[in-house]
């Protein structure tokens, strides 16, 4: 995966991108799993549930070095807080042990719907009195 992970990742400068030293870390699936858990925290402040459950995260890899990408979406474009929510991701996945470097990309195509939400996304919108 290292391979197709650097020609698929350009070369970024920061702010794009936060790293830390490399220290020995866990197989890059335990650290994927990590990751999705640690996204559970990150919210989009408009609506009440976190980005996993409201099906924003369209992909998120992690290569043996510990680098994760992650392809994510916002429910509109034009999100005056993506900003905010790509700092947040970054955050919540340098908190990881194995991670060392994190990348964020959005991507529109496909565009969001709330067909992308999670049965509990769907009910916690539900309870927040949202017909979904």
């Amino acid at each position: 995966m290292a391979t197709t992970f650097a020609r698929r990742c350009p070369a970024r400068t920061a702010p794009d991108i936060v790293t830390r030293m490399s220290e020995p870390h866990p197989d890059a699936e335990s650290v994927r799993s990590a990751c999705i858990e640690a996204l559970k925290v990150v919210r989009d402040p408009e609506i009440p549930v976190n980005i996993v459950d409201l099906g924003l995260v369209y992909r998120l890899d992690v290569d043996d070095d510990g680098a994760v990408e992650v392809d994510m979406t916002l429910t509109s474009m034009g999100c005056p807080v993506q900003d905010m929510i790509q700092a947040d991701v970054e955050l919540a996945c340098m908190k990881v042990d194995g991670v060392t470097k994190v990348a964020v990309e959005f991507v529109w195509s496909p565009p969001w719907s709330t067909d992308k939400m999670t049965d509990d996304g769907k009910k916690q919108m539900r309870m927040f009195g949202f017909h979904v």
